[in-house]
């Protein structure tokens, strides 16, 4: 299925583990260490049928939330490492995955053109972002964060976490940071960085990165771009400008970003968890200073733990990223940028077949690969679209014998307006459905799976979309 057996790969896994303990003294493993083959049984027995009730993330019918199995490669190395279960928090702990883990680090970093850098992978992009709003506060204490109303909610929550003030930016009606409305918080509240999101969860959408920029320069703010979800599209940059399939001047702008956050677990094609955060300027490395008493004693060369605030952290992660990129280098032509174009000419498609159809209404042109949509009703109000919406979504997950996994996201209604403007505004917020199509194999599935949800709307009974 992908080109190399994988079973064969976990035997391995596990035989190359065996050789390496092999290489020490043998030891007596402790009595209360072993387990009754009998109670294993049992206790794995419930195990896989529990494990079963987990939603089909693997199938290119799941297109519900940001979830996605990791690719095979990954999962063998992690599978060593972990075994091996080294700790990246010193080179103590993890002598090889350390060295693994600045390799992938720098290819991250070269990716979005940081000519030097400091950063380290984390256990997730929320600890990413907490680190560099941290770093931000260090950079500019006692001034305040601002973020877009469409950027994730954690931002909030984290600069809670550190006491610091937050302004809230409102987002256009394509879900981006509104410039205007930014250059307007400049001018009445104290802000020290602006927080640029490149691919919102919610929409996929892109804030204008190059235009804030500009604005960094009058106004001498700090800015940390949250590419979480979108930053690898930055490969998909390096086309022709002219052909390119996402922004290339919003993308190729990242390299003059403060610091900035990725996910290799979202479209790196890791296991969770693995985040990653880096700086622009290595200087930074100053706010992290610190002692260890037991610690950073093997090497004189640079411990991930003294430029991180996690401390223990799986080695297997970078082992497993390592691996990865190995086989699926960051190019746009090919690796990984080739798996990513397939997920974008997916969303691109589905839009197309939306926007022609009878049945559903785009919400705004995908810029990444999650396509928004929504019924069409009756009475063209807020409350009825929601009503189809629940009904479409409910009877998608419902389908016999494989079902449709989508997912809701709730809008203003105003966002909806600006493309249709005969829609009632009869509360303020309308209730849409949402596609993430971050498998490359969506692309052969998209018109699977319109079919199938233009048929279900259809079937759907009349009464749903009038007035209640």
């Amino acid at each position: 299925m992908y080109g190399f057996s994988f079973k064969e790969y976990v035997a391995r896994a596990v035989e190359v583990v065996s050789d390496w303990q092999s290489r020490f003294s043998r030891y007596t493993v402790d009595p209360s260490l072993h387990v009754n083959a009998d109670d294993f049984e049992r206790a794995f027995t419930s195990f896989v049928e529990r494990i079963y009730n987990t939603y089909p993330f693997f199938h290119p019918l799941y297109a519900g939330q940001m979830l996605k199995p990791p690719h095979p490669a990954a999962v063998v190395g992690y599978l060593v490492a972990m075994q091996m279960n080294p700790n990246n928090h010193a080179l103590d702990g993890g002598p090889e995955t350390g060295a693994m883990e600045k390799e992938v680090v720098a290819e991250l970093a070269a990716m979005v053109g940081y000519d030097e850098h400091l950063g380290h992978l984390t256990s997730s992009g929320t600890i990413a972002n907490l680190e560099a709003l941290w770093i931000a506060r260090e950079l500019a204490p006692g001034k305040s964060i601002a973020f877009s109303s469409q950027s994730h909610y954690t931002h909030a929550r984290m600069c809670g976490v550190l006491n610091v003030a937050t302004v809230e930016v409102p987002a256009d009606n394509a879900g981006r940071m509104d410039l205007k409305a930014l250059r307007a918080r400049l001018l009445s509240e104290n802000i020290g960085t602006v927080v640029v999101t490149l691919g919102t969860t919610g929409l996929g959408a892109l804030d204008p990165l190059d235009g804030i920029l500009e604005m960094r320069e009058e106004y001498g703010f700090g800015v940390h771009v949250d590419a979480a979800y979108g930053g690898f599209f930055s490969l998909l940059a390096q086309d022709d400008p002219e052909t390119a399939l996402v922004p290339p001047e919003i993308f190729r702008a990242l390299r003059h970003a403060d610091s900035f956050v990725v996910d290799p677990h979202k479209h790196g094609l890791q296991p969770y968890g693995c985040g990653c955060v880096l700086f622009r300027d290595p200087a930074v490395g100053r706010f992290y200073k610190h002692d260890s008493p037991y610690t950073y004693f093997t090497s004189d060369d640079l411990h991930l733990g003294e430029i991180s605030l996690e401390c223990s952290r799986a080695g297997a992660a970078a082992a497993a990223l390592w691996l990865t990129l190995r086989l699926f280098p960051l190019r746009g032509d090919r690796g990984l940028g080739a798996v990513l174009r397939q997920c974008r000419e997916a969303a691109l498609e589905w839009a197309e077949l939306i926007r022609t159809s009878e049945e559903f209404y785009l919400v705004i042109e995908p810029e990444l690969d999650i396509v928004a949509f929504f019924p069409h009703s009756e009475s063209f109000s807020a409350s009825n679209i929601s009503r189809m919406t629940k009904a479409m979504f409910d009877s998608a997950m419902d389908a016999f014998p494989e079902p449709i996994f989508l997912s809701l996201l709730r809008l203003p209604v105003s966002m909806l307006q600006s493309r249709y403007p005969e829609i009632i505004a009869d509360r303020d917020e309308v209730t849409v459905l949402r596609s993430v199509l971050m498998k490359p194999e969506h692309r052969a599935y998209v018109p699977v799976i319109h079919q199938r949800l233009c048929a279900m709307y259809e079937e759907l009974p009349g009464d749903i979309s009038r007035e209640k």
